[in-house]
């Protein structure tokens, strides 16, 4: 058997329309048996518009094969209390009257976590979850928001990591989807658990808004069986 090599890196930017492809398409394969609806590339369209308008404010992580195929991502936001989240589009809240009496410092929206389906890696959940809570991770008055899988909570829970639930759940491309947040507190014992699994200067080298950077984290890829949102 050949053993392919996975590469962990920050996405360029021309490449975000083949990120929005990855994520939709991911998402109705896993909760919708490979089936897409008609209008999928209007959720492609979309999304794409969507991280485009958000670029300045935003890192975009990707695990790829050595064909430069996507087979995970994930996307962590810091919030310029201007523009309008998810959260406040898809679910009508407004971060700011979540946050509670927390001395607050910087507000975050982490999206477009999805791994494919015929490849799901815990190894690399974990690495793309320690890409996305680092900057979370710097600061005791951080808070971040997200929207949820209900699969993925329960993963989430399991490895440890503490998320409150913000509001009602609604079927959003192919899957029930959970507004959840989460604190410095909720993520500190997951991040300090496997930062190892994450070079240094994969999160914390600085970059251009091209996102180009070396190929650096390479590992061998283990199945297993479940879901991703």
């Amino acid at each position: 058997m050949i053993l392919t090599k996975n590469y962990l890196e920050r996405l360029n930017a021309n490449e975000i329309k083949k990120l929005s492809e990855f994520v939709v398409i991911e998402n109705f394969k896993h909760h919708s048996n490979n089936i897409l609806p008609k209008e999928y590339q209007d959720d492609v369209k979309s999304i794409c518009q969507e991280e485009m308008h958000y670029i300045n404010n935003s890192e975009i992580y990707v695990s790829k094969n050595d064909s430069g195929d996507i087979l995970g991502s994930i996307r962590v936001l810091k919030w310029n209390f201007i523009d309008v989240l998810p959260i406040q589009k898809i679910f009508g809240i407004n971060p700011l009257n979540v946050v509670g009496e927390i001395e607050l410092n910087d507000i975050f929206h982490i999206g477009r976590f999805a791994i494919k389906k015929e490849g799901s890696d815990i190894h690399l959940f974990k690495q793309l979850m320690i890409c996305a809570i680092s900057p979370i991770c710097k600061n005791k008055g951080n808070i971040v928001f997200a929207e949820c899988d209900s699969k993925l909570l329960r993963i989430l829970t399991l490895l440890g990591i503490k998320a409150t639930v913000v509001g009602e759940s609604i079927d959003y491309l192919g899957s029930e989807t959970i507004p959840i947040c989460m604190t410095y507190e909720g993520l500190i014992n997951f991040y300090n658990a496997n930062k190892s699994l994450v070079p240094y200067e994969v999160t914390h080298q600085p970059t251009t808004k091209s996102y180009l950077l070396p190929k650096s984290v390479v590992f061998t890829p283990q199945n297993y069986n479940y879901s991703l949102v």
